[in-house]
Parts: structure tokens; sequence; C-alpha cells
């Protein structure tokens, strides 16, 4: 886990603004598996901002938990900006959090596709006011590119708060 101790300083960043701030967080992630909760969750004190945390590895957990409707799967993919603003706003709205952020992506070393390679990842941040995604194309190992899109995430909350 030696990308998760580089990212210390930043969690402990990122700790100390949502205490001070008062603001709540839930994360929906698929090809993390529940990496980006654990790390948001590490330190004593995380329940003042972590109400929530789903794994939503399968489809039919994108539509039945978060209500992403088929038809946005079946057209965009599940693996895409739309899905991952979905995730969030609907983790958000599951929560009723002040933010949600939402992680899909395509872990590897299977499951690419030429459009869609391994490595390939969108995360999404959402308030009440906005909603902010990035694109990302890891390359590694499969374990490489699920710490990568748990740092990016991080990185970004800390960005939008």
């Amino acid at each position: 886990m030696f990308i998760i101790k580089l990212m210390e300083p930043l969690i402990n960043h990122i700790h100390s603004r949502l205490i001070k701030k008062a603001i709540t967080i839930a994360v929906a992630e698929s090809c993390t598996g529940g990496m980006l909760s654990k790390t948001l969750t590490d330190i004593s004190g995380s329940s003042a901002y972590f109400i929530l945390g789903i794994v939503a590895y399968s489809n039919c957990a994108k539509k039945s938990i978060l209500k992403i409707p088929a038809k946005i799967i079946s057209l965009k993919g599940a693996v895409s900006q739309e899905v991952a603003c979905r995730m969030a706003r609907g983790i958000r709205k599951i929560a009723r959090t002040d933010i949600g952020i939402g992680v899909t992506g395509i872990a590897g070393p299977s499951g690419g596709t030429a459009a869609k390679p391994a490595g390939t990842v969108f995360i999404a941040i959402a308030s009440q006011d906005k909603t902010v995604s990035k694109k990302f194309r890891f390359r590694g190992r499969r374990t490489y590119v699920r710490q990568k899109a748990a740092n990016k995430a991080l990185e970004l909350l800390k960005r939008f708060i």
C-alpha cells in the first residue's frame, strides 16, 4: 500500500477540512471496491463527516440502489462520465450528505475495449449546487489502477472542498 502511504498528508488535510467546515460525505464506488471509503475512514473521528459508503459493483446495483436508469447504462456504459455523475448525485441523495463521490472504471486486466481500455476511470463529486467529473487512464496492474483511482478521488475532493 505504498501509494496510500504517500497520501497520508492529503487524507489528514481532507479530514481536518471536512470537520472544520462540518461537511458530510457519502461514497459510491465500483472499481475501487471500497478502497476510497476505507481510506476516508482510516482516521479516528471520521464519523463526523463520513456517512455512507457503498460498493455498487454490478450494473444491477447501480440501477436498483443508486437509481441510475438502465437506458443510461446501455447507451453510455457503466464506465462513463454520466454514470459517475449519477453515482455521486445518487449516493448524496440517499445519504442526505453535503457531498457525494462516484467512482466507476475498468481496473483490468480484462474488461477493457478499444474505446475504454483497462485503466479507464471516471470520478465525479457532487454537491447540491454542482457536479464535477474527470476521466483518467491509469496504466498498470489491477491493484495499482484501483489505488490510483482512490487517490485521484481524494485529490479531486480536496480541490472541491
